[in-house]
């Protein structure tokens, strides 16, 4: 095994301590500020800016863009750490340093003087149109960036709009940290009579959790050694942890414990949750999301728009908020005569055990009873077909087939001298070779549930492509893919439930989207400068291979015998693939037109007009009843901690363009080559290089229609679409 390139730039992470990264992203901000203090002192001066030459000008941004590595690889890894490894400490020093970061953010997004070179580029037709295309983008989306950031505003609302930037990180921040340590916060030890119908790795799971709790009680002194010599074993915990909570609403047979694990879940961070932080202070995020509305409608009102939602859209595919809302109503109206089936569907099956009335926390144990029953398929019974090191090296080697790539794993800390550092024993780092062995970048998975790690799945792009010549600087792209999937328990490997290996294709589809860029301009490298609304493309294109008979072949195999998922598994997995989409593309835009609503609303709305929006929008599209106690929107933190503002409804978007660019391969072959070449060469080769609706009509040759996403959710035969419906989308898109 090789030593894995310097040009990867890989982290020590055995050295990585919170006040060291500190250190590294304080002084990083200083350095890029002092290049900040002579660009100024050179515009006062009398030769000044006016005789600058955009060669000259190009030199100076492509030399400001190398001086903040430094701070993209600190504060990167920094935030990755608080999202996988949260302590205390962690928690503290990244908290520390927000205000400090959205002051650099804002003053490079107000900086006349390197605002002005980027102008000077532009101007310069003839010389602007000799740059490259990446280079050219890059450009064109920074001057972008610097109308959003507030370049063009007088002094006193400069400081206004540094003041809400700095406020919305924090209150971001601090959303999200609620929602963890909610979630933490809820441990339930279970009495022997609540354990009927859990499955023999959900038991697992819980006695793994139980473990956990009385190390934790003693170790905080709630419980003494006798109290806890006296608790049996094993000892079962439920929490809401991710696959513990699916554990017990997929399979509890007590209706009462799945009804008291939903209301604590969807209550969580609200004015029903009890829970306080080690500080005594309350988690509810009610005041909190009042709050970020307010300010980002003041943030929209300063830079010229009507609302937050047109400023989110102006980076978008969507051109308008009416745009967006037509999209999702149409899908809805398509959506809606599946998902009333599906409701009947589960109400039929309810009646047979004793359930009149199907509530929320009913129906992913009924959904599994009628999978069960109607398809002759248990998750659990096909959980040992999918353990992980099958499942990775199948998806391994559907990529290659596809892209002519293959992956390498490297040893770890202390197994010989090509070893890579890691943040926790379950990570594990890969390296990725093109078809001619050329290095292409690395990736980490780090893919289990455990304290201090936030919910979720998420691909983190931590290190671009990038060149700069003028100090001979390369370096590869690497990303970390993160996952929340139920560890290794009882000497075997993690196994998969399907919608776990769906979750992994998904990341791994952002994550080759990241590495296998050919563009060296670190702005639009991979996944950046892609439209928001088109980044969720390669990622839902590659959940097509594990609905494929082809493709599942190769990820499959029984942990114990190693016996290929027998045919009548195959096959009613694959009938399954549309089970209960209605129901679940309806939940989906139910929380994109809320988003979008809330975001397009003025005044900003208060936690009450949040709540009102949210009932209104159920009344709207969903078609089954929600408690009033659902406090859904105190953890979205998609929108009010993380980039999907006024955008969740990408998910929708992309699906409709993976949907049509998957029809492709339909047509040619999945493992067509030609095909695959075309999708990397046209889609994820060139980043943001190129505007997302170019690249896609590169690869499919035709704008994209709606056809395909609902033929492949099951909702019509693509012949027999709707024209008025279809020819919206179609130029919605």
């Amino acid at each position: 095994m090789s030593l894995p390139s310097s040009d990867l730039r890989l982290v020590d992470f055995t050295n990585a301590a919170p006040s060291t990264l500190q250190t590294q992203v304080i002084n990083a901000i200083d350095d890029a500020n002092s290049f900040l203090d002579n660009l100024t002192a050179g515009a006062d001066n009398s030769t000044g800016i006016a005789k600058l030459s955009a060669e000259q000008a190009l030199a100076d941004v492509m030399q400001f863009d190398h001086i903040n590595l430094a701070l993209d690889r600190s504060w990167g890894i920094l935030s990755h750490l608080n999202g996988v490894m949260s302590n205390d400490e962690i928690r503290h020093v990244h908290h520390e340093l927000l205000p400090k970061l959205s002051a650099y953010g804002t003053r490079v997004g107000q900086h006349q003087p390197l605002f002005t070179r980027y102008q000077t580029i532009a101007d310069d037709t003839e010389f602007f149109a000799a740059l490259e295309p990446a280079r050219a983008r890059a450009i064109e989306l920074a001057l972008r960036s610097f109308e959003l950031s507030g370049v063009a505003l007088p002094q006193a609302e400069q400081d206004k709009f540094a003041a809400i930037q700095s406020e919305l990180s924090t209150l971001s921040a601090t959303f999200s940290d609620h929602i963890l340590d909610a979630t933490q916060a809820f441990a339930l030890p279970l009495q022997p009579n609540q354990l009927k119908g859990l499955t023999e790795s959900g038991l697992a799971l819980l006695a793994d959790a139980g473990a956990q709790y009385k190390t934790r009680e003693l170790a905080n002194g709630t419980l003494s050694q006798t109290d806890i010599d006296a608790l049996p074993t094993p000892y079962y915990v439920a929490s809401l942890n991710i696959p513990i909570y699916l554990a017990v609403m997929t399979h509890a047979d007590d209706r009462s414990l799945r009804e008291t694990l939903y209301r604590a879940y969807v209550t969580r961070a609200s004015e029903f949750d009890t829970h306080t932080n080690a500080k005594g202070e309350s988690l509810n995020n009610a005041d909190i999301m009042s709050q970020i509305l307010t300010l980002r409608e003041q943030k929209a009102k300063l830079l010229g728009f009507a609302n937050y939602a047109e400023v989110s859209l102006s980076t978008k595919m969507a051109d308008s908020v009416s745009e967006v809302e037509t999209f999702l109503r149409d899908l809805a109206t398509q959506a809606t005569p599946a998902a009333q089936k599906d409701l009947a569907q589960l109400q039929r099956c309810a009646q047979d055990y004793g359930i009149d009335e199907l509530q929320p926390w009913d129906s992913a144990y009924i959904a599994e009873k009628v999978k069960q029953s109607e398809f002759s398929l248990s998750q659990e019974e096909i959980r040992p077909y999918f353990p992980l090191p099958k499942v990775t090296s199948g998806l391994f080697a559907i990529v290659e087939r596809l892209y002519g790539i293959t992956v390498q794993e490297q040893s770890y800390e202390g197994a010989d001298d090509h070893s890579v550092s890691r943040w926790h024993d379950d990570v594990r780092f890969y390296q990725l070779f093109d078809a001619d062995d050329q290095l292409i970048g690395g990736f980490y998975f780090d893919l289990f549930a455990r304290s201090g790690k936030r919910g979720g799945a998420w691909m983190s792009g931590f290190q671009s492509r990038y060149s700069y010549e003028e100090q001979n600087h390369q370096q590869l792209p690497v990303c970390f893919m993160v996952g929340n999937f139920t560890p290794a328990l009882d000497g075997k490997p993690s196994l998969l439930t399907h919608e776990e290996v769906l979750t992994l294709f998904h990341e791994f589809g952002h994550g080759l989207h990241h590495l296998l860029t050919q563009v060296t301009v670190g702005d639009v490298a991979g996944v950046n400068g892609v439209e928001w609304d088109a980044v969720e493309l390669p990622s839902q294109f590659m959940e097509n291979w594990a609905w494929d008979a082809e493709g599942i072949a190769l990820i499959s195999s029984h942990v114990d015998t190693g016996e290929p998922l027998p045919k009548d598994k195959l096959d009613a997995l694959l009938a399954v693939k549309n089970f209960q989409s209605g129901l679940q593309t309806l939940r989906q835009i139910e929380f994109a037109l809320f988003d979008l609503l809330i975001h397009a609303h003025t005044p900003a709305l208060n936690y009450e007009g949040i709540l009102a929006t949210l009932n209104a929008v159920r009344s709207d599209i969903a078609i089954m009843q929600t408690p009033d106690y659902n406090r859904f929107a105190n953890g979205f933190s998609h929108i009010f901690a993380g980039g999907y503002a006024a955008g969740y409804y990408s998910y929708k978007w992309a699906e409709l363009l993976s949907a049509d660019a998957f029809s492709k391969f339909e047509e040619d072959g999945i493992f067509n080559p030609a095909t695959g070449k075309a999708f990397r060469e046209s889609i994820l080769s060139v980043g943001g290089s190129f505007p997302a609706k170019t690249n896609f009509e590169n690869f499919r040759g035709r704008s994209a229609n709606i056809d395909a996403l609902l033929r492949h959710n099951g909702f019509t035969d693509a012949k027999n679409t709707d024209a008025a419906n279809a020819q919206t989308t179609r130029e919605a898109i």
